[in-house]
């Protein structure tokens, strides 16, 4: 059976190389849209969408999410972070930073259905992405997320709990065969 949706749901892939144009405003504001439009807990929508278009932010932004990176627990972590060539949000023009506003019973997981909604909006439109947990582990810090803060205009009581880079594709969609194709039971 042909569907449009199931279509840009199995054609999306994270995208770890950009063109340097950013997207424009409409197909900017059609994603986040579609961001907005995702379920919530109790309809509560408890989620914030900072756009950061200054290249020099987001580039200052990955370097100090490495630095707090480098003594993270975990080695593949710790290797990614001392990596001169990684960049945090693959050069991407632009990143949306995704915010749990203090409202909202499940604001983690409305937030990630929001994210979702962004990546298959973005897709639908041949836009790339990639979801980055990397942010998390600098907004753990105290000095960290205090100077991030303010530096994105995250509003107060806002908690960030993911990034998005996002732009126009510079690598094909490359097919990912499924790691587990029976990840299901049927209870009758």
């Amino acid at each position: 059976m042909k569907n449009l949706v199931l279509d840009v749901i199995k054609s999306r892939r994270s995208i770890r190389k950009f063109k340097s144009t950013p997207i424009t405003d409409e197909e900017l504001f059609t994603i986040i849209e579609a961001g907005n439009f995702a379920p919530s807990g109790h309809n509560e929508q408890p989620w914030h969408f900072t756009v950061v278009k200054n290249s020099s932010l987001i580039d200052e932004l990955s370097s100090d999410v490495k630095k707090e990176c480098e003594t993270f627990p975990e080695p593949f972590i710790q290797s990614m972070s001392k990596n001169a060539a990684f960049h945090v949000f693959y050069h991407a023009p632009m990143v949306i930073v995704v915010s749990a506003m203090p409202n909202g019973l499940t604001k983690v997981e409305d937030c990630s259905a929001a994210t979702q909604n962004i990546l298959l909006a973005a897709e639908s439109l041949n836009i790339g992405t990639c979801w980055i947990e990397f942010i998390n582990i600098g907004f753990k810090n105290t000095e960290f997320k205090a100077k991030y803060l303010k530096k994105l205009e995250i509003p107060e009581g806002a908690t960030p709990t993911m990034a998005i880079a996002i732009g126009y594709k510079d690598m094909p969609n490359i097919p990912v065969k499924r790691k587990n194709e029976t990840c299901y039971n049927i209870v009758e």
